[in-house]
């Protein structure tokens, strides 16, 4: 038996829900490296408090207690504040259905400030001292700017993305040739999924300088199902379109006029058929139209092996 195209694009659709609710995701989970930091700081001052003589027995220790102070105790800060703000934004945007930049933003710039003082940290635990070094590499540090420009520039296009209205995860958009759905933001790209489920890295400098589309700015009603059909089963595409219609006209989260179902043949090739319904939902949310069209490609599929197990 031919494995349909609509099988295929029934697996897109849900490998695309899953991406969506990963990169949307912005349930805090348990904070067990949360835990572990504030148990570390706890034991560290018991030791600092009640065994001052086993950290001044060796001129490394006190410098490794600093660094470990100088690190733990900003990331618990951060940890907190992060907590706090998140829990915030979620109970004011929790009938947004998807909304994860903020989160995605602020889980990224807590993941860099904690990099920099683990860097300091480590530098202090050296015998080193991070305004010194800082101040002795200004020359180097323009040049270092200089040859990662282009990332620094992209890095800061990204936390603009991230903590701005103008795009969100789950958006469909279309940057220069690029067309697809956001399904991540990072600093460097803009993680896109397009029809043929591809994933496309687009720079997030790309969304400034050149034009762009958000073709999910103005949310509608409609939406397209495309499905394909092996020859054989198409012979009977007047039956298809009889079943399909009975059971889409009186769905529920779909609008109950006959003139909104709309069959059409797209392409005919040398073994299949390929065919596009244009629909009209009750509501504008993509999720919802992504399940209508999960429910509409499964009777697609029943068509299908009906047919072909008849024959």
């Amino acid at each position: 038996m031919m494995l349909s195209w609509g099988f295929v694009q029934l697996l897109k659709i849900d490998n695309f829900n899953s991406m969506i609710a990963k990169a949307t995701d912005s349930k805090l989970k348990f904070p067990y490296i949360f835990l572990i930091k504030v148990l570390l700081v706890i034991g560290l001052f018991y030791i600092k408090n009640n065994h001052v003589e086993l950290i001044q027995s060796s001129t490394l220790r006190p410098q490794i207690f600093e660094g470990l102070f100088t690190f733990l105790i900003p990331s618990i800060i951060l940890s907190m504040i992060r907590f706090f703000v998140v829990t915030i934004y979620n109970a004011r945007h929790k009938q947004r259905l998807i909304r994860g930049n903020f989160v995605i933003g602020v889980s990224r710039l807590t993941a860099v400030l904690n990099a920099v003082f683990a860097i300091i940290a480590i530098m202090i635990a050296f015998g080193i001292n991070p305004k010194d070094f800082i101040t002795s590499l200004t020359i180097v540090a323009m040049a270092i700017a200089v040859l990662f420009r282009d990332y620094i520039t992209n890095m800061i296009s990204g936390l603009i993305i991230m903590f701005s209205e103008q795009l969100n995860v789950g958006d469909r958009i279309k940057v220069g040739e690029h067309r697809g759905r956001i399904v991540d933001i990072t600093f460097a790209n803009l993680v896109l999924q397009d029809e043929e489920d591809d994933i496309i890295m687009v720079p997030n400098n790309l969304v400034f300088t050149a034009t762009f589309m958000n073709l999910s700015a103005h949310q509608s009603s409609l939406f397209t199902v495309r499905f394909e059909l092996p020859l054989q089963a198409s012979l009977h595409v007047e039956e298809l379109e009889e079943t399909l219609r009975v059971s889409l006209t009186t769905h529920p989260n779909l609008s109950n006029d006959p003139e909104d179902f709309q069959l059409r043949i797209m392409e005919v090739g040398k073994d299949f058929v390929r065919y596009k319904i244009d629909l009209h939902a009750i509501s504008n949310s993509n999720r919802m139209h992504k399940k209508l069209e999960n429910e509409i490609l499964r009777e697609v599929l029943k068509f299908e092996r009906q047919y072909l197990k008849s024959s």
